[in-house]
This record gives structure tokens, C-alpha cells and sequence, in this order.
């Protein structure tokens, strides 16, 4: 392959600033195109973007959009965005972020974890192990790798780590060779209308490639031979785990048992990569998270420790607070940030449930993301609040639907000793930032 094979592209994204988008421009960027993109507001990924030569415009503009440029555009932009409108009246291909990653995913040997959880850690956790085995893989990750502080990297190893991600279906758009999936639960209500059909949607994705990993129990999915996993003889310990996978030892420094079975799947995928297993294990070691999971923020100016964490669905939030349970705080304090209107109509009840097994529960309002607030009427997170406060049996729920309610009062009750879990998909990470300051 040419080592800047796309020179001469012009590529311009439309959403450019998430995790995702801005990992797809890295690696066009690394192979010769010339980068172009937007998005409504800064962003912690736009600074590396800026940096690997990519034009980056704040606000969405049809003069954004170069001549002669191929757009693309994140699933959360709408067809009446003023740059997709622009590339139409100017006869420019508008395309899916599915078909720029099943383009990138052509020219390189791919890993590709789905699943409804651990997406982000296990190809993290893929891409650590290559990346100590000195293979120099590409990655593609929905956060940032704490090895190198990037979210991509193309590399100039024969592999490429990517997340498959079932919310828009384009996991069905990827060149897969090595398929990992984590486990199957029904998250995205706007994109599935039931459980089966979301699992044959992971079927068609494990149909595609021809090694498949998946968890313990799911080998339903892909008749035809499979590898499974999960961890062996585990035992959890203060902020980590021992555990035996693919016949050896394993240590963790991060916590829970879902990052055991996390690093189960990545250890599998390892393996039938042609990686040591031995040497991925010893390199699981010094694993430390990935960006937004499970990821220390400092202290509050009182001693409580600070934790972010993506936990979007009931399962994440019920397991982020059981492995923070093992940290042996005075107090587990989580606060919470509904994400999409959909999701909380669908799952206020599981998520109050969830939330009910900290010691005291702090519920904002919901982030919408790309849904609007008309379109749900009577959503808000004071559904999962009442629900959590239900589910609580007299334990301390608080309602403040905004930063600015939250603020003082977390700053008054956090102590010493406590450990407060900032959870979410949206912008509650500031929110943590700030009780940090």
C-alpha cells in the first residue's frame, strides 16, 4: 500500500469535534488527504486535530465546506445542517461516518469490538497490548487511550482497532477481520424496536468476519465456530482484579468485574491477532482506563476523590458504583446525567434502580444531544430522580436539574472520604471539573 494513499482527497466533516469524527480525520489526514471540518463548539479532540494539519471551523456554515471537497457528516447531524444543504446545491458527495470508516477499515488488517458496553475499554485495552508488543497498531477509539492521551493513531502496523458501533448500525459497514463482541443489551430505542433485532444486527456483524469473539453464553450469534471468553477464577480487589484468561494469569489496576471480562475479550482478540498472550497479559498491568471511563478528576477542596465515568445505560451505572464500591470509600456519591430524551423514557426506572446503590444520588437533567426536547414532552431527569428516590429505601436523592443547582450544594455535602462518581454521556464532565477547581 502507497503511504499516503488518499493525497489528493479533500475531505471535510460536518461534526467533526466528537470522539469518533475527529478520530477519522487523524487517520485521513495521516494518509495523505487534506482535512477540513466543523462543529457547533470547541472540543478537547479539536486541538489535536489542529495540530495533524486539519482546518477546524467553530459553527456550522455552508462557506465551511471547501470546493471540490467529499463531506461526511456524524449521525448526529441533520440533512438541514447549512454545510450538508451547501454540499448539495453544489453537487458534493454527502456521505455517513459509517462509509469514511468502512473505507479506513479496507486498507488495514481490523479488530473490531461491538457490544452494548466496554467498546471503548476493550479496543483501549486491544490497542495497549499491541502497542507494548511493539506492533505500532492503528486505532480508532471513542475516547482517549491513556497510553498515548489519543484517541486515534494510524500507525504503521499490519492491524487497526476500532469500535463497531450498533446506535447507527455502522458496525455493517466495516471490513472486519478479527470480530469481538462484548455482550448484547438493548440501548439505542430510536435505532431498534426490540432485543431481536438488535441481535440480528450483531449476527450480520459477526457473519462478516472470519474470527469471531464473543462472550460466554452468546455463541448462538455466530454458528460456525467462535472463540468465548470469560474471566477464570476471578477475585476483585482494592481498585482492581486477578483473574485467569486465554490460560494465563491477569492483573488489573483498574476496577470491577466488567473490566475483567473487558480484558478477557481483548486477551482473546490478542491471541488469534498472533500477539503473546503472555506478553498482552503482562501488559494489562500497567493499563490504566481510557478517557472518560472510570477516569480520576483530583479532589474536591474537602478530600472527596472525584471519578468520571461515560456510564450512559442502567448496566454501566449499576457497574461503575459496584467497582467503586471497591475502593472502600466513606461514601459513594453519584451524580447523574440522563443522556437522550429516548433512552430515559425507555429506562428511568432501571436507571433509578441502578443509581438507588449509591449512598446518596444526585440526578441533573437530561442531555439532549441530537433530539429535541419538544418531541418528548414530560421527559426530564426528574423521572429517574423520583424513580431513584423510590428504589432508595430513605438514602438521599437530590433533584438539580441544572450545574449551577448542583454545584454548591455537592461543594457542601461532600466530605473527606467520600468518593463521588460523575456519570454520563454529555457535557456532566465540566460539572466535575468544576467541584475539582
Amino acid at each position: 500500500m502507497a503511504e499516503r494513499p488518499w493525497a489528493g482527497r479533500r475531505i471535510h466533516i460536518v461534526g467533526i469535534g466528537g470522539a469518533g469524527m475527529s478520530a477519522y480525520a487523524i487517520a485521513a489526514r495521516a494518509l495523505g488527504a487534506e482535512v477540513s471540518g466543523s462543529d457547533r463548539s470547541e472540543s478537547p479532540y479539536l486541538g489535536p486535530l489542529r495540530a495533524a494539519g486539519v482546518e477546524v471551523a467553530i459553527g456550522h456554515d455552508g462557506a465551511n465546506v471547501p470546493d471540490g471537497a467529499e463531506v461526511f457528516h456524524s449521525t448526529a447531524i441533520p440533512a438541514d445542517n447549512p454545510e450538508r444543504v451547501a454540499a448539495a446545491r453544489r453537487g458534493l458527495a454527502d456521505r455517513s461516518r459509517a462509509e469514511l470508516l468502512g473505507e479506513l477499515t479496507t486498507l488495514r488488517k481490523v479488530i473490531a469490538v461491538a457490544g452494548a458496553h466496554g467498546k471503548t475499554t476493550t479496543s483501549s485495552m486491544v490497542a495497549h497490548a499491541l502497542l507494548a508488543a511493539g506492533d505500532d497498531p492503528g486505532y480508532l477509539i471513542g475516547g482517549s487511550l491513556t497510553t498515548t492521551g489519543a484517541n486515534a493513531a494510524w500507525g504503521s502496523g499490519e492491524w487497526l482497532v476500532v469500535e463497531a458501533d450498533e446506535s447507527d448500525r455502522s458496525m455493517l459497514s466495516l471490513d472486519v477481520d478479527i470480530a469481538v463482541l462484548t455482550n448484547v443489551e438493548l440501548d439505542h430505542h430510536a435505532a431498534y424496536t426490540s432485543v431481536g433485532e438488535l441481535e440480528q444486527a450483531f449476527a450480520a456483524f459477526l457473519d462478516g468476519a472470519p474470527e469471531r469473539v464473543v462472550a460466554s453464553g452468546l455463541e448462538w450469534l455466530a454458528p460456525g465456530g467462535v472463540t468465548t471468553f470469560a474471566p477464570e477464577q476471578l477475585v476483585l480487589t482494592e481498585g482492581g482484579s486477578r483473574f485467569r484468561a486465554e490460560g494465563v494469569e491477569v492483573e488489573l489496576v483498574v476496577p470491577g468485574e466488567h473490566n475483567a471480562r473487558n480484558a478477557a475479550a481483548a486477551l482473546a482478540a490478542c491471541r488469534l491477532a498472533g500477539a503473546d498472550v503472555a506478553a498482552a497479559a503482562a501488559a494489562l498491568r500497567s493499563f490504566t482506563g481510557a478517557g472518560r471511563r472510570f477516569q480520576p478528576l483530583g479532589a474536591t477542596p474537602s478530600g472527596a476523590r472525584l471519578i468520571d465515568d461515560y456510564a450512559h445505560h442502567p448496566t454501566e451505572v449499576a457497574a461503575t458504583i459496584a467497582a467503586a464500591r471497591t475502593l472502600r470509600a466513606r461514601r459513594v456519591v453519584a451524580v447523574f446525567q440522563p443522556h437522550l430524551y429516548s433512552r430515559t423514557a425507555h429506562l428511568h426506572r432501571e436507571f433509578g434502580a441502578a443509581l438507588a446503590s449509591a449512598d446518596v444520588v444526585c440526578v441533573l437533567d437530561v442531555y439532549p444531544a441530537r433530539e429535541r426536547a419538544e418531541d418528548f414532552p414530560g421527559i426530564t431527569g426528574l423521572l429517574v430522580a423520583e424513580a431513584a428516590a423510590d428504589a432508595a429505601g430513605g438514602r438521599e436523592v437530590l433533584w438539580m436539574p441544572a450545574f449551577e443547582d448542583a454545584e454548591p450544594v455537592l461543594r457542601q455535602r461532600l466530605r473527606d472520604g467520600d468518593l463521588c462518581l460523575i456519570l454520563g454521556a454529555g457535557d456532566v464532565d465540566a460539572l466535575g471539573r468544576r467541584l475539582a477547581a
